[in-house]
């Protein structure tokens, strides 16, 4: 595949979006990275994860309490993965590189890594979003079609009925296919070692340690295992595709020449959508991840900036007549999705 690159002819919406945003922080004083805010939430959710793992291994409960603790440690994991781990990784939690670095190794307790993520999602991800064979977040997956641009199979027709369980596969899915997906990342041998000293360490913590300090069987330490992955998964994968797979959004290709008849900026607006805007604990929890078109565009940011940010951008992408879509709520989101996989999945 040639390479892909964006129209730069016509830039005027960007420096003129980027000169707002500047605005808004020179005459807030605002600095552009976390703040104590961030630092909380980073407390809370990495207790809402670890927390019931802690009260497993160390106080006697019953099954249906442990289930419950389980599902919380989902509910945690998902926290942990979109509002601490993914803004480290694009380095808005601090303005020191170190302090990002290590937040951004929290991917690891969620038995992922770091330098697929860095390469699937920092780099293919948000430079070429929605561009089939470039963002793998649309591709790639055969029982599932996400884009119009993919081959069509039967099995297709039924996807909005058993894409939502599939979603639940999320991050026990990574737990091998992190091995396959380093190989076409890095050649280095000490990325391979990392990979597998990371991985090993997750499962002897994660499903050791209660087997060897509890009471509960193997089947049962491996069942609130599954239950925490499942949850934790789903919730994930669902709040990532509703910002790219819903409709109304593009999925622009590239011409014979390999150009994106647009701006970088322009096509994020294009390509991307938010939803429940006005739903403050929803947003806390998902990190800014419903106001995806502000992260896109400003990646670097700090997603506690985005909601004010929001009207920056909305204001500058109407006066130059471009797109901004945004779903009033989480439901709205869902429906439009849902919509989205039948359509994509009539031949």
């Amino acid at each position: 595949m040639q390479p892909v690159r964006f129209d730069t002819s016509a830039s005027e919406f960007t420096t003129t979006l980027y000169k707002r945003v500047n605005g808004y922080f020179a005459e807030n004083h605002f600095g552009r990275k976390g703040n104590w805010q961030t630092w909380l939430k980073i407390v809370a959710m990495m207790t809402l994860y670890v927390g019931p793992f802690v009260i497993l291994v160390t106080v006697p409960v019953s099954g249906i309490v442990a289930f419950g603790l389980c599902v919380v440690m989902g509910v945690g994991m998902a926290g942990v993965g979109m509002s601490v781990m993914h803004d480290a990784a694009h380095g808005a939690v601090s303005s020191k590189p170190w302090i990002n670095h290590m937040v951004s190794r929290s991917i690891y307790l969620l038995g992922s890594n770091r330098l697929n993520w860095n390469v699937q999602h920092n780099h293919f991800h948000h430079v070429f979003t929605n561009v089939i064979g470039l963002d793998e977040d649309i591709g790639g997956r055969s029982v599932l079609r996400f884009s119009p641009h993919l081959p069509y199979k039967g099995i297709h027709r039924f996807q909005h009925a058993y894409a939502f369980p599939l979603y639940a596969l999320l991050t026990i899915s990574k737990l091998t296919k992190d091995f396959s997906q380093l190989v076409g990342y890095s050649k280095s041998p000490w990325e391979l070692l990392n990979l597998c000293v990371t991985k090993a360490a997750y499962v002897t913590v994660a499903v050791g340690l209660p087997l060897l300090v509890t009471d509960y069987t193997w089947w049962q330490v491996l069942l609130g295992f599954t239950v925490m992955h499942l949850v934790g998964g789903f919730i994930m994968a669902l709040v990532f595709q509703l910002a790219h797979v819903v409709e109304e959004v593009e999925q622009p290709r590239p011409n014979e020449a390999g150009m994106i008849q647009s701006e970088w900026a322009a096509h994020q607006l294009r390509t991307t959508a938010n939803f429940a805007p006005k739903n403050r604990l929803l947003s806390w929890y998902v990190g800014g991840l419903n106001f995806q078109i502000e992260h896109h565009l400003l990646p670097a940011v700090s997603h506690i900036h985005y909601p004010a940010l929001s009207a920056v951008v909305q204001n500058t992408a109407r006066e130059f007549g471009l797109p901004y879509h945004s779903f009033p709520s989480l439901s709205a989101a869902v429906s439009s999705h849902h919509r989205m996989l039948r359509k994509l999945g009539a031949e």
